[in-house]
């Protein structure tokens, strides 16, 4: 099956970076390269532009599509959290902009095999890096129901996630829980049935919340964003597209904090704590999907994107 993924905000997104010609740029969630295409087309023979992704089908996917200017494209296959040490291995220290585009591609939903949909019953993997031993299977089997709790409560923020966990803990006595199919049904089970008629598939939030524990993704998101920025040349921009409300905060947050990172008293006449602001947040408010792009791609309805300039 071709790797296919609709890019959300595409124009959007390529615009926020002010690409320069002879610049240099990195994609960090690489996937089918629908931005990194259009980043590409914009770089002279000079410019440069680097594609991090951890996912292998992305990666030979990618390949294919921006063979045409690969005398400017290096494909890495890694997690975008060691960015600057894959840049330094490149002896480059410094960027013109990056791109993310988080959360879990068409593709990866549409290939049934890789674990990540709840529609198409499969085994339970959804390893975004298959080289990962741990899968969502062993999420599902091993942890402890408070564990199961918490995570299906802050990353999947579904009110029934109590009963859930303990559904998913009394159903895997009898034995392990194999499959998304199997995982699906004991979901349903733990959620009253006029709630699922009126709230969506009731396994969502908490195939989401499984996914993003895996694949450590708010984690990563969060330990990443200054070495991020500190990457950035004067002048220099990162976008980055959320589809997630806790993402989106952790990136709004981030970057107000690199805008504004005193933290004396409000009351002080002079700044003592000698936190220099790295630059400045240029969307004020996120900016997000057309009505026209919501009805050609639905996937695109939580998206965010929020961008950042550092000024040296």
């Amino acid at each position: 099956m071709e790797f296919q993924h609709k890019s959300v905000l595409l124009r959007e997104a390529v615009e926020s970076l002010k690409v320069k010609p002879d610049g240099v740029y990195v994609d960090g969630t690489l996937g089918g390269a629908g931005h990194a295409e259009l980043v590409c087309s914009q770089l002279s023979a000079k410019g440069r532009f680097i594609g991090i992704d951890q996912d292998q089908d992305a990666i030979i996917a990618a390949s294919e599509r921006l063979e045409k200017y690969q005398d400017r494209v290096t494909i890495i296959r890694s997690n975008y959290c060691y960015m600057a040490k894959k840049l330094k291995e490149l002896g480059i220290s410094r960027v013109n902009g990056i791109l993310l585009d988080l959360g879990v591609s068409s593709y990866q939903l549409d290939h049934a095999e890789r674990g990540f949909t709840y529609r198409v019953d499969a085994p339970l993997d959804m390893r975004m890096d298959q080289r990962q031993e741990k899968t969502a299977g062993d999420i599902v089997n091993q942890y402890e129901e408070q564990e199961l709790y918490r995570i299906i409560r802050d990353y999947g923020e579904d009110r029934f996630a109590k009963n859930i966990a303990k559904h998913i803990v009394k159903a895997r006595e009898q034995k392990p829980i194999e499959t998304t199919g199997e995982l699906t049904e004991i979901i349903r089970h733990a959620i009253p049935m006029k709630i699922q008629a009126t709230g969506g598939h009731p396994a969502k939030r908490t195939f989401q919340a499984i996914r993003i524990e895996l694949n450590r993704e708010l984690e990563v998101l969060r330990d990443s964003l200054d070495d991020m920025i500190d990457l950035l040349d004067d002048k220099g921009r990162i976008s980055i597209i959320t589809f997630h409300s806790l993402e989106d905060r952790i990136v709004k947050t981030s970057f107000k904090t690199n805008q504004d990172p005193c933290i004396c008293p409000s009351n002080f006449p002079v700044c003592v704590c000698n936190r220099k602001s790295k630059g400045k947040v240029i969307t004020r408010k996120p900016v997000l999907p057309s009505e026209k792009e919501i009805e050609e791609n639905p996937r695109a309805k939580s998206a965010k994107l929020r961008v950042f300039e550092r000024i040296r």
